[in-house]
């Protein structure tokens, strides 16, 4: 009689350790599932592009539509210089700078499919810089927020030996989707997309 009451307490603690460990898997499950969902419209380093910057093919741009999680997400302009956007489909953000994108979206939201859009635009990732010429290695770099004419040449590892250190050309993206030529100089502000060229000198 004694084992058999023995044996019925066992299998009550047992029972009861089980019932307390599901409990506490699914606290755990359900914080980690929470964190995940967090995690994925947590902040993303931005970079200082300043109010007159103009999207450009490659740029990445974080949207933030306000209460529309389904919309809020990470865009990437394509090589026409537009965003694929939920519910509006391909739109124009190529030579808009972000402020004038948030616009265009809130006025492309409203009102058929978000009742008053309050639109966030913030660019993440920056369109490289190109560096050719008499650099020890030329080539595509990404941008930095702050680069001179010099800085982008040290990141291309210096100048060669025949390079003229005062003298550049640097071509820039223009409007309407055209070239303009700068003869830049060390300290010349760089910009996303840039094309920089480090000129021989003549001895």
């Amino acid at each position: 009689m004694t084992f058999l009451k023995l044996s019925r307490f066992s299998r009550s603690v047992t029972a009861l350790l089980a019932s307390f460990a599901a409990i506490l898997a699914a606290g755990f499950l359900a914080s980690a599932a929470a964190q995940t969902r967090e995690a994925s419209f947590a902040p993303q380093t931005s970079i200082d592009s300043g109010a007159d910057y103009k999207l450009g093919s490659g740029d990445k741009v974080r949207i933030t539509v306000f209460n529309q999680r389904e919309l809020t997400d990470v865009y990437q302009v394509d090589g026409l210089g537009r965003i694929a956007f939920p519910l509006i489909g391909q739109i124009e953000a190529g030579g808009l700078t972000p402020k004038q994108l948030e616009a265009r979206l809130v006025h492309a939201l409203s009102p058929d499919y978000v009742k008053n859009p309050h639109v966030s635009v913030v660019v993440l990732t920056a369109r490289p810089f190109y560096i050719l010429g008499e650099v020890t290695k030329p080539g595509s770099y990404p941008y930095v927020s702050g680069m001179t004419v010099l800085t982008a040449a040290a990141q291309a590892g210096g100048f060669t030996y025949r390079a003229d250190e005062d003298s550049f050309d640097l071509e820039r993206a223009g409007p309407n989707g055209g070239k303009k030529k700068i003869e830049a100089k060390p300290d010349t502000p760089v910009e996303p997309g840039d094309i920089i060229k480090v000129n021989e000198r003549f001895f």
